[in-house]
């Protein structure tokens, strides 16, 4: 086994070892949603990345660092054009390939698991399926190391009501996931955002030490700090969608003081370089003007007497014009020709079988630890039908009952729809981590929707059976086990749906306060729905309730017909049990046949169409 995971390894690092990325006059045109207007965000942009080397793009907001990052992962957008080349060893990029990570600026995770029960069982849904649990152990322990993170690998990672790891942590347990299946290249977007110093230094240290294992890192970043910049092999400046230098990270400095900007000497390079050509600086210089300040840095002097827009162009030229430019050419040229051939790894194949046993496995554990995503919802279901059962306690079973009866089937079930509310802030943290997933390619839709169904059923049904015992016997509902079961499946229903409803909502909605606001919406609309049906179920007509665009209503009216013992009767029925069959005034033996059956103890509950009457025995 150690020999196979080992040959594996070496497989996969010879392969990097000759994988080169390029891209050839890139231009990006985007397209403005709410006008016919068109903008160039990236312009004729060329360069190349090499393994066993980390490379950073930097530029001002706006200058087009992250839709580079997307146009070399291949991510796009539908509504932005690309044009120009970008080859993987003279080779187009295909989507859907293990050899090409992204990992985006935010970290998404189930805060109950710990560091490293997340590791494995993204091994489990990401690595081959015919790997067993040491070999996978194996590799989750071996990522545990390269990132640091041994030391908190029994540590939760925490969310908005738990305490966890910190912020850099996760960072690194983002992509000590993404490493999981030993891409040649990884793309980041912004990986040191919202960290301090020392953890942004400690994250970009263990990228440094990714790339030089043999792998492409390319990451966007705005303005590191020193000891984080010159981690960096490789720069790319950009500015308004253009390259204002690509080389080696060392070299800026010398090429900004070529251009006639030189670096200060105890000032951080990035931030120099971005005072350069970033239009956020040009109100700056022109404050140092107008306060008349004598003592001014001497890379100043140059940037108050030109715009930053004339700083900007002349860079770009000057880089255009500079040997830096030329030597990009010239390798773009080597690479292309050398064209050594790439055995372009597609996605493991795995077992869908095997992402559902997975998924439902993670969902129950989460489940289980969260006490806040079901615990605590089955005891306030509890509470509230006690609660209910002592306001709705023996209804009874006398002729004026049926019509309470009903009223409680729709009081009962609205108290089941208004705490499925409880549940969208789980869904909401638990949708951004197969968002995370599904852009990543772990698995699909359905697969998601049923192992979340199939993970909630023991606690829905825990909720159902607790939930209708006690109503059932307190409100003293229609004797018999069938009406018990068929009382119980109605509320298991109930709840799985309206849950199904939430966790739409919450997938449509982009954060927490708008998947709140939607789902209560939802929920006050059925609820509404209920109260039309079951607290006016004898005034509503035929016609009425055939109308209602709310299907499930016919589901409520079986669930209230069961709940009392029922009787269809046609019109012939009627004469024949008031003992005349006669055809002279049809209308008033109706009438008497119809009291005489409600005489016997039986209550009228409605008149269809075609002659039939519906009565109720109490």
């Amino acid at each position: 086994m150690e020999m196979q995971v080992n040959v594996r390894a070496d497989t996969a690092m010879n392969n990097k070892s000759r994988v080169c990325l390029v891209w050839e006059d890139l231009t990006v045109v985007a397209q403005n949603v709410s006008s016919s207007s068109k903008r160039e965000v990236l312009k004729g942009l060329s360069g190349y990345a090499e393994p066993n080397r980390i490379m950073a793009l930097i530029g001002p907001s706006g200058s087009g660092k992250s839709t580079l990052l997307a146009a070399l992962a291949g991510i796009l957008p539908s509504n932005v054009r690309m044009t120009g080349n970008v080859l993987l060893n003279g080779t187009t990029r295909t989507k859907g390939c293990r050899d090409i990570s992204y990992v985006t600026q935010e970290d998404y995770f189930l805060g109950t698991l710990t560091v490293k029960e997340t590791l494995t069982y993204a091994a489990h849904l990401r690595l081959p399926a015919d790997m067993n649990k040491n070999e996978i152990d194996k590799v989750v322990t071996k990522i545990l190391a390269e990132m640091g993170l041994q030391d908190n690998a029994d540590s939760r990672i925490g969310n908005w009501h738990l305490r966890g790891i910190s912020s850099g942590e996760k960072r690194r347990l983002t992509i000590g996931i993404e490493i999981l299946t030993q891409p040649h290249v990884m793309f980041l977007d912004e990986p040191t955002s919202g960290l301090d110093s020392a953890a942004a230094f400690y994250v970009i240290s263990s990228l440094s030490n990714i790339a030089h294992d043999g792998r492409i890192v390319i990451c966007s970043i705005h303005q590191p700090c020193g000891e984080v910049f010159y981690l960096f092999d490789d720069l790319v400046l950009l500015a308004g969608g253009e390259a204002v230098y690509f080389g080696e990270a060392t070299m800026a400095v010398k090429f900004f003081a070529d251009a006639g900007f030189p670096c200060p000497t105890r000032k951080n390079p990035p931030e120099h370089f971005l005072c350069c050509v970033s239009s956020e600086f040009e109100s700056v210089a022109a404050l140092i003007q107008a306060k008349n300040v004598s003592e001014v840095p001497s890379s100043w002097h140059s940037l108050m007497n030109m715009t930053i827009e004339e700083t900007k162009s002349k860079l770009v030229r000057n880089y255009r014009n500079s040997t830096h430019s030329a030597n990009v050419r010239k390798r773009i040229r080597e690479i292309k020709e050398s064209q050594e051939e790439l055995l372009v790894g597609k996605i493991y194949d795995t077992s869908k079988l095997k992402h559902l046993c997975t998924l439902t496995n993670r969902s129950i554990l989460n489940m289980t630890r969260d006490i806040g995503y079901y615990w605590l919802r089955i005891v306030f279901y509890i509470l509230l039908s006690v609660s209910a059962g002592f306001l709705l306690f023996n209804i009874g079973t006398t002729n004026e009952a049926i019509l309470s009866r009903g009223k409680c089937n729709g009081f009962i079930l609205g108290l089941m729809i208004i705490l499925c509310l409880g549940g969208v802030p789980f869904y909401h943290e638990e949708l951004k981590v197969f968002k995370r997933e599904r852009f990543g390619n772990y698995y699909g839709e359905v697969i998601f929707v049923l192992s979340h169904f199939l993970s909630s059923f023991p606690f829905v049904l825990a909720i159902s059976l607790s939930s209708g015992t006690i109503l059932y016997h307190m409100v003293n509902i229609h004797p018999g086990f069938s009406h018990y079961c068929y009382f119980c499946m109605n509320i298991f229903c109930t709840i799985s749906v309206t849950e199904g409803c939430t966790l739409f909502v919450a997938a449509l909605a982009p954060d927490l306060l708008v998947a709140m606001g939607i789902a209560t919406g939802v929920i006050v609309q059925n609820l509404y729905s209920l109260y039309n049906y079951h607290f006016q179920v004898v005034a509503i007509s035929a016609e009425i309730r055939v109308s209602c665009p709310v299907l499930f209503l016919k589901g409520f009216e079986m669930l209230f017909m069961h709940s009392v013992k029922t009787k269809s009767v046609s019109g012939t029925e009627v004469r024949q049990n008031n003992g005349n069959s006669g055809n002279d005034g049809v209308g008033s033996e109706m009438e008497r046949a119809v009291a005489s059956i409600q005489g016997k103890g039986w209550v009228l509950l409605d008149s269809e169409s075609k002659g039939k009457w519906i009565f109720a025995e109490p």
